[in-house]
Formats: structure tokens, sequence, C-alpha cells
């Protein structure tokens, strides 16, 4: 069997991206796929970074990425920013939009947010119009197939759906899950002799009130924010404070 372990929306998260990693080493799977947002939110982006470059070994761009590599210039891009090298900068800005590869004869895609832009969202709710379109081709970020089965995260909800007979999966977040406390990713198989797959979540627990430390001692900015959506699992808005 060919097996992928696809992690996404890391944010920074180490406590939670290394428990993640000791339970794909222990399940002996050697291909690990990183769908974006490496950066943001979290309190540790260079490590983050580091051990991505060390075991990762396909890596696309999420739109935090991007930001924080200077595509935005917002309090929670600046201070990541500030924490990473010139060369860690480089290497966020140069990833990759997306992969798209042939398993049992099917062509498989793998983007950060959708099929249409780092900033535009495919939601588990979004009409069916709007999850066909995602299969389509667009040549402007080098996605030239008609994809068979789409995965994706940038939502931090796992989700699998058929549409008219196309897989869409979403990974759900490693280190900033909103469907639930506990970190997710996904683990797909692939029969090389034929066209069969499996598709199937993980999710675990690590140290949080380690992250939780380190957040609070780290001086990021919306620490507050961070540390709620980590306690409770629910999406907390960023609004800039004065007075503290």
């Amino acid at each position: 069997m060919i097996r992928l372990a696809v992690l996404a929306d890391l944010h920074a998260n180490l406590e939670a991206t290394l428990a993640v990693h000791a339970d794909i080493q222990r399940r002996g799977i050697t291909e690990l796929w990183v769908l974006g947002d490496l950066v943001g939110k979290g309190p540790r982006p260079r490590e983050v970074v580091e051990w991505t470059q060390a075991h990762a070994t396909r890596v696309i761009q999420g739109n935090w990425d991007a930001r924080v590599a200077g595509a935005t210039h917002r309090p929670q891009d600046l201070w990541p920013r500030s924490q990473l090298t010139p060369g860690q900068l480089s290497y966020l800005a140069g990833l990759p939009y997306g992969i798209e590869e042939q398993f049992g004869g099917a062509w498989w895609r793998f983007v950060h947010a959708s099929s249409k832009g780092l900033f535009h969202r495919l939601y588990p709710h979004s009409s069916l119009a709007e999850q066909l379109d995602a299969f389509a081709p667009n040549p402007q970020f080098a996605l030239r197939q008609h994809a068979d089965a789409l995965v994706y995260a940038d939502v931090h909800e796992t989700l699998m759906l058929d549409v008219e007979g196309r897989p869409l999966i979403n990974t759900g977040s490693v280190g900033n899950p909103l469907d639930s406390t506990l970190p997710s990713y996904l683990i797909l198989e692939f029969d090389p002799q034929g066209p069969a797959h499996t598709a199937s979540f993980v999710r675990l627990t690590y140290d949080r009130a380690a992250e939780i430390a380190v957040a609070e001692a780290s001086g990021m900015p919306f620490t507050r924010e961070y540390i709620a959506e980590l306690l409770t699992g629910a999406y907390q808005k960023r609004r800039a404070r004065t007075g503290e």
C-alpha cells in the first residue's frame, strides 16, 4: 500500500506538531505531506518551520504562510515574521500552491484553501456548484488536471464528502482545531495494483498546558484568543486592544 500522512494548519503549535509526528512514526508512515499554514496564531513559528523542513516530504503554501512572508502586515503577521530567519521567510514565500498526483488511475489534488485562491474559502456548507467547481482546472495556480478527488485544509474542520462521485476531504487542523480541542490529521492509503483507496482521520491528545505556557511567555499578540481556541475549539475573532 502507498500510505500518506496529510497534515495542515500547524499554526506554530510545536507541542501538537510533535505529538502528531510521534504518532505518524509509530504507524511507520514515511510520506508526510503538509498542506500549509505552518505559521501564524501560535508562539513557535521558527521551530515549526524547522520541523517541517526536516521531516515533510511535500509542502504547499497556506494563507498564513503567505501573509507572514509579506502578503499582509497585520499585527498577527508582523510578530511571527520577526521570529523567522530571512531564509525561512523565503521558504514560506516560495512554497507551491498545490499538488496534483495520480493514484490508482485517479487524479488527486491537494490545496490549502481552495482551487481558486489562498484567500478563497471552500466551506462544508458551500453549494454543490461551488464544490464541483473546486475540481476544475485552474492553470493560474498550475492546477491543470480535472481532479477526481480533492484534499484541502484552511477551515480547521475535518470533512469527508462525496460530491457526485468525487471525494472531497478536509484534513482538519493539527495546531488549531476548531471542531474539537484535539488535533487531527489524515491518513490516505492507495492500492498500487488497483483503484481502491481508504481515508481515515486520527485525533490525539498532546501537552496543551506546555503549549499554553510557551504562548503566555512569548509576548505574541492575541495570546488570549489563541489560548481560548486551544481550550474550547471555538474560533475567537481577533480585534486590536488598547490600554493593555
